[in-house]
């Protein structure tokens, strides 16, 4: 793709945002050496800076209006900050926005509308140039991995049409490629979203949300149960489930994991077990997880009590204990924004530990249900109000 780099003769927009530095280099994007150096800091003119591995510090003129996204997570970080409908790209925009739908039905006034997003998994350069966007919440390291991406591409992206800021190897602490071998950074979710913030000017949302979830986790944790008494989980996803099934582990360090891994339970795979393989249903059984998440059980064409029905029909699905007892349960999404963690921290407790948070409601997918007041693990109006930009209560 370098060489439609003849094809844009347009002027630059790069007066708009741009980096602070000269050339963009490999060790220039992954020019963040640490979590103290990622404050906005504004300038005589009133620009400022926001740094993050792997782009290094990324200079602004203005706040970013048209904002790029590749995956589900930073389309969250957009949207929990009241820029939602701002995103003008997200991997799978129909799937997404349906599931985040989903879980906006339990915040009043809150909605997402994002089905006719251009579908970025596999971003098209020529694409970027289209959507003008001023800026791009995606990780160039992932980025440059794709067919026809390379080095070149990144930094005329940069120059022609807006800077990239985004980190996505951090959902599973994945290695990235040579430019950025030796000083690529890794951020929990809330720690990424917290130096999006900046880059919006949007520190009050991201305290008040961060609150939050911070009361959120501190209550899971002051009731969680002694390690052996903690159910053992498997997370699956399957197009057809009787002919191969994907597993994930719940355990593992990255923000895919950032609504279990909190909640503490024990793996069921075995340490050797590489998240994201397929297994079967004898290796399904040979695990023999207490609890079963079937991720994208919350999408509204996904029915929950076909899938329960499948299992415990089946001569070895039905010999599993999390079947047997009942305890197959959906899930949302794993790119997650923080507005999705807090609903799916919330779910993954409950379905994890029903005597302590409060049962689970054995619905059969679709919206998230209503929970009483009392065994909320947090206030959706509050939550509303600081998307809706009543930061200060």
């Amino acid at each position: 793709m370098a060489d439609d780099a003849t094809e844009h003769e347009a002027p630059t927009r790069r007066e708009y945002v741009k980096y602070g530095g000269a050339v963009i280099t490999g060790g220039a994007l992954a020019g963040c050496t640490g979590r103290s150096d990622s404050r906005s800091t504004p300038t005589e003119n009133e620009s400022y800076s926001v740094t993050m591995s792997p782009v290094g510090t990324v200079e602004f003129e203005e706040v970013p209006e048209r904002i790029f996204t590749r995956l589900s997570h930073h389309a969250g970080m957009a949207f929990a900050l009241g820029r939602g409908d701002d995103v003008n790209a997200v991997n799978g925009p129909a799937y997404y926005d349906a599931t985040w739908a989903q879980f906006t039905e339990r915040l009043p006034g809150i909605s997402v509308d994002w089905a006719d997003a251009y579908a970025s998994w596999k971003p098209s350069k020529e694409q970027l140039y289209e959507l003008e966007s001023d800026v791009h919440l995606a990780d160039p390291a992932w980025v440059v991995q794709l067919d026809q991406w390379d080095m070149g591409d990144i930094e005329e992206v940069t120059d022609n049409v807006a800077p990239w800021f985004g980190n996505s190897l951090s959902d599973r602490h994945q290695e990235p490629t040579g430019e950025w071998a030796s000083d690529y950074e890794y951020y929990g979710l809330w720690e990424q979203f917290e130096t999006v913030a900046e880059v919006f000017q949007e520190e009050a949302r991201y305290e008040a949300l961060a609150s939050i979830h911070a009361d959120v986790i501190g209550a899971i944790e002051a009731d969680l149960p002694p390690e052996s008494e903690r159910p053992s989980v498997a997370m699956i996803t399957a197009a057809d489930v009787e002919k191969q099934i994907w597993a994930y582990r719940v355990d593992n360090p990255g923000f895919l994991t950032a609504h279990t891994r909190p909640l503490g339970p024990r793996d069921p795979f075995g340490r050797s077990f590489e998240s994201g393989s397929t297994i079967d249903f004898e290796a399904l059984l040979e695990a023999d997880p207490d609890v079963i998440l079937y991720l994208s059980g919350m999408q509204p064409n996904v029915s929950m009590t076909d899938l329960r029905s499948t299992l415990e029909s089946h001569s070895v699905a039905s010999e599993v204990t999390a079947v047997q007892d009942g305890r197959v349960f959906p899930q949302g999404a794993r790119y997650q924004g923080p507005i999705l963690n807090l609903f799916q921290l919330e779910m993954s407790a409950k379905q994890f530990y029903p005597e302590t948070f409060g049962e689970w409601p054995k619905s059969d997918g679709g919206p998230y249900p209503e929970i009483p007041e009392e065994e909320q693990l947090f206030d959706r109006q509050r939550v509303a109000d600081i998307i809706d930009g009543d930061v200060y209560r």
